[in-house]
């Protein structure tokens, strides 16, 4: 069995797939977006982090460590503690981080482990990696929840530090039932708030061969800038406010409008 580095492990989700689920996520991502909310999950090395913790009622700030290196078998037993909830839910794991690609041989491993038990995964991914690591992964998920924040080189370089190539290039790749697709759009005030955005978003899905499920609409929120003070660096700039409800409802529109299932939130 391989390791992996893991930051954090959640149970009982209910927005990363079908189901109640357990998100593993996964530590290391090639983009810095301005406005990420886990830069905790950005280094592929654990990290000293500050919180706050409560003990007998006062209040007392601690030192912890993000990140912490386990083996296949280590996570599945975790996973298997909630198995008859994924059973009766027609839930699962999913992989997120970071960016779970960013780990290939471990992130491979678990999916095949999962696959073993008949647990339904899926993979949260920015698209981001080498061509043979995207295929061999999308081979084996049964779900792939798919970032798709700009088909814009020039804007996605700028804000991500990374272009759009290599990630519609991977989009492309995918063929027809494998694995089920989910679009998720970040939406993100002074990024992609526009609807010429969203228009080439959709005209760019209409290109791809395997059937999307649905496209999900994820507004901005600023629950990750106290880690940024927490781990000791500084918050990125020009990190976006809250999108009006009435611009995401629309910008909903143009991809309902073009016959997608659509959906605000995860």
């Amino acid at each position: 069995m391989k390791s992996g580095l893991v930051f954090d492990m959640r149970r009982y989700s209910v927005h990363d797939g079908p189901g109640i689920r357990t998100s593993v996520f996964l530590k290391g991502c090639p983009l810095r977006c301005n406005w990420c909310h886990n830069p905790e999950g950005i280094l592929p090395e654990p990290r000293k982090i500050r919180k706050e913790r409560s003990v007998d009622g006062r209040k007392n700030m601690v030192e912890e460590t993000v990140g912490k290196w386990m083996s296949s078998q280590e996570v599945l037993d975790f996973l298997l503690k909630d198995l008859v909830f994924y059973e009766e839910s027609g839930g699962g794991v999913t992989f997120t981080g970071g960016e779970p690609l960013f780990q290939p041989d471990f992130l491979l491993d678990m999916l095949l482990e999962c696959k073993n038990l008949n647990l339904h995964t899926a993979v949260d991914t920015s698209g981001y990696a080498p061509s043979e690591v995207f295929q061999a992964i999308s081979g084996k998920a049964d779900l792939l929840l798919f970032d798709l924040k700009t088909v814009n080189q020039e804007k996605h370089l700028a804000y991500t530090g990374k272009g759009t190539h290599q990630i519609l290039r991977n989009l492309f790749s995918l063929k027809k039932n494998r694995p089920e697709l989910i679009i998720r759009i970040p939406v993100i005030p002074g990024f992609n708030d526009q609807l010429s955005e969203m228009e080439a978003l959709c005209e760019t899905l209409s290109r791809v061969d395997v059937p999307v499920k649905r496209v999900d609409f994820l507004p901005c929120h600023n629950w990750g800038r106290h880690k940024y003070e927490a781990l000791g660096i500084e918050l990125p700039e020009g990190v976006p406010g809250k999108l009006p409800e009435e611009i995401l409802y629309k910008f909903m529109e143009v991809f309902s409008d073009a016959g997608y299932r659509v959906k605000k939130g995860g």
